[in-house]
């Protein structure tokens, strides 16, 4: 999967435990792009079976989308904690910095930076 379907899928799963329910609107809004834009991902993320639009048009993540998205939104909280806490950046530079970096770690690196953030609690 390419990062813009990963950021689109970590967005689904954040506007959704935060409104409870996320329609293309929303993540045009959250993410600040134009509404074609959205809807061309979203059919691709649908097409992908990463997510079900209903006849409402509310979007829901399927199994293997809330998957994905869990393990997104899990790798940009990490690294967000491990640049605040290693590298003192402020939280807004942490986040910014954790989402691009959160598509490219290994999922080894990943490990390790769970293992530390453990250890120095």
């Amino acid at each position: 999967m390419y990062e813009s379907g990963e950021n689109y899928l970590e967005t689904i799963f954040v506007l959704h435990k935060r409104n409870g329910s996320v329609r293309s609107i929303d993540i045009a809004r959250e993410l600040d792009f134009s509404k074609p834009s959205v809807s061309r991902a979203v059919g691709i993320l649908k097409d992908s079976g990463y997510i079900i639009v209903d006849e409402h048009g509310l979007i829901n993540l399927t199994d293997e989308g809330r998957e994905k998205a869990e393990s997104i939104f899990e790798r940009h909280q990490l690294l967000t904690a491990f640049l605040m806490k290693t590298a003192k950046v402020s939280e807004e530079v942490a986040e910014e910095d954790a989402c691009k970096i959160e598509h490219v770690i290994s999922d080894d690196t990943i490990q390790g930076i769970k293992d530390y953030l453990k250890g120095s609690h």
